[in-house]
């Protein structure tokens, strides 16, 4: 029998982080081998035209940039570029039976926090508060592409006691009640410690407190910027700088098992032609902890549940909004938020966790294209299309066991009435039309989502966030496993979630032995 491939490295994966590592590693000059088991790479930070017949690249999954540090750009010669949103958020509401809303970014944010709640308190605390987050941004944001530090360190880098009590020890509910008295200020505030995970503000575990963290400190900022060309521009780019540094990556071949003594692995594929086995002195898993489980056969970690779903559209306009005060080119470019007072969001919590759909789905919405048009075919873009995406939050993988697709189509339904209600339009009446009629509209639950990228229970997070800082458990970098030379470079290593290259960047950091 002849004696299986042999690499520095192989890389189990080819989404965005495993990308990373393979472009690190390949520039360093090890040989490297990327397995990815689908058609393409990118995992969940593509882009696609999903509507058939429709000149429309939308990014399918992800879509913001935050996490992602300069450093890995740089490093690598990323071709990619994001652009900052002129609006940071818009929520509509009503008040005294008048149609209005907050506007945050730009030069009106002081006059909509006046205009809304009737004096300057409620800017000035979010002023006070965002000031605070910032700093924290500045000082903890290095630190991801770096060895963990302690926890102390940590604390003592931030050098700030009453951001690290706010941030890291009490739950975020204490700072956002204390600080903010108006309901629709707190629910914007909050949303940040939402996206992708299922909690409460009081949430003794602080799962919350580690979801708002990593949406503040992104860049050293906490901006959302959106990535030039769609997130498949990131993936693209990242998969050519692998390619050109000497990296082979196969399509359509899928690891179905690591066997590894600790020195040396070896890695069975199967392919479309046949099953064979390579080998490498380190395995790097751009997979969730759950699949990296079963592909050493080791005992799986607790199962993940995503929390949200995630909706594609694309319109022939944008909608009028009842709030004639802001225009919807304004409304859209940020952050939209639906439902998400303050209250409603934990009416949305309690509903779900009794096993019910929220009565009220909260949900945000942002347009890609008016940022970056260049998603559109030019003759869309003339013609005044416009994308949006919705996220929506509190709905847990549970509520979808029996009858995914019924659920889905119902909480939709929900989901678009409760925006309709800020609109003097249906949305539905804007939606572009695709080859066969259908209007431009898709919907992925969480079971969605783990049937399309294996997302452990749709988890976009592999699992639950971790604070940035070393435990008992967690390895030098965040990335280490039970064997020496098996290496976890996905979402679910310390550090990782959302598109930041992070985990990739770490992973090869070991392998590098650096």
């Amino acid at each position: 029998m002849p004696a299986p491939d042999s690499y520095d490295a192989v890389i189990v994966g080819g989404g965005h982080n495993g990308l990373v590592a393979a472009a690190y590693l390949a520039r360093a000059g090890q040989s490297v081998l990327v397995l990815e088991r689908l058609a393409t790479t990118g995992g969940a930070a593509v882009s696609t035209r999903p509507f058939g017949g429709v000149d429309a690249r939308l990014s399918r999954y992800s879509y913001l940039v935050s996490l992602l540090p300069q450093k890995i750009v740089r490093d690598l010669g990323l071709d990619f570029a994001v652009r900052k949103r002129t609006v940071s958020s818009y929520t509509p509401t009503v008040r005294g039976g008048r149609a209005t809303g907050l506007l945050v970014g730009g030069d009106r944010t002081r006059e909509s926090f006046a205009a809304l709640t009737g004096s300057d308190r409620e800017y000035e605390a979010w002023q006070r508060f965002y000031g605070m987050t910032r700093r924290v941004a500045e000082r903890a944001f290095p630190t991801l592409t770096e060895p963990l530090p302690t926890r102390d360190a940590l604390r003592e880098r931030i050098g700030d006691k009453e951001a690290w009590r706010t941030l890291f020890e009490e739950p975020i509910g204490v700072a956002v009640e204390k600080n903010f008295h108006d309901d629709l200020v707190r629910g914007v505030v909050f949303t940040d410690a939402l996206i992708g995970t299922f909690a409460d503000a009081h949430d003794p575990s602080l799962l919350q407190n580690r979801c708002f963290l990593y949406h503040v400190i992104g860049g050293g900022t906490g901006d959302w910027d959106v990535p030039v060309g769609g997130m498949g521009a990131l993936t693209d780019a990242l998969a050519c700088a692998a390619c050109e540094a000497g990296a082979q990556i196969r399509l359509r071949h899928e690891a179905t098992r690591i066997e590894t003594d600790g020195a040396r692995a070896e890695i069975t594929v199967r392919s479309p032609e046949a099953e064979h086995v390579v080998s490498a002195r380190k395995v790097l898993v751009n997979a969730s902890p759950q699949a990296l489980a079963a592909l050493l056969g080791d005992e799986p970690p607790t199962p993940a549940e995503g929390a949200q779903l995630k909706v594609n559209m694309l319109l022939t306009r944008l909608p009028r909004l009842r709030d004639r005060s802001v225009d919807p080119r304004e409304a859209f470019a940020g952050t939209f938020h639906i439902a998400e007072g303050y209250g409603q969001l934990a009416d949305a919590y309690r509903d779900a966790a009794a096993g019910r759909l929220p009565a009220a789905p909260p949900c945000e919405i942002y347009c890609h294209s008016l940022t970056d048009p260049s998603i559109l075919g030019p003759d869309l873009a003339a013609r005044g299309y416009q994308t949006l995406t919705l996220f929506g939050l509190h709905t847990p993988a549970r509520l979808f066991a029996t009858d995914n697709a019924a659920t889905r189509t119902e909480l939709l339904t929900a989901t678009l009435a409760e925006l309709d209600a800020h609109l003097d339009e249906p949305i539905t009446d804007c939606l572009a039309r695709d080859e066969n009629g259908e209007p431009c509209i898709e919907a992925k639950t969480p079971l969605d989502l783990e049937q399309d990228l294996r997302l452990p229970g749709g988890h976009i997070f592999h699992r639950d966030l971790a604070f940035p800082y070393a435990t008992e458990s967690t390895g030098r970098w965040g990335v280490e496993t039970a064997h020496a030379n098996v290496l976890l470079c996905g979402a679910g290593a310390v550090r990782g979630g959302g598109v930041s290259g992070v985990p990739g960047h770490n992973a090869a950091m070991v392998a590098l032995g650096r």
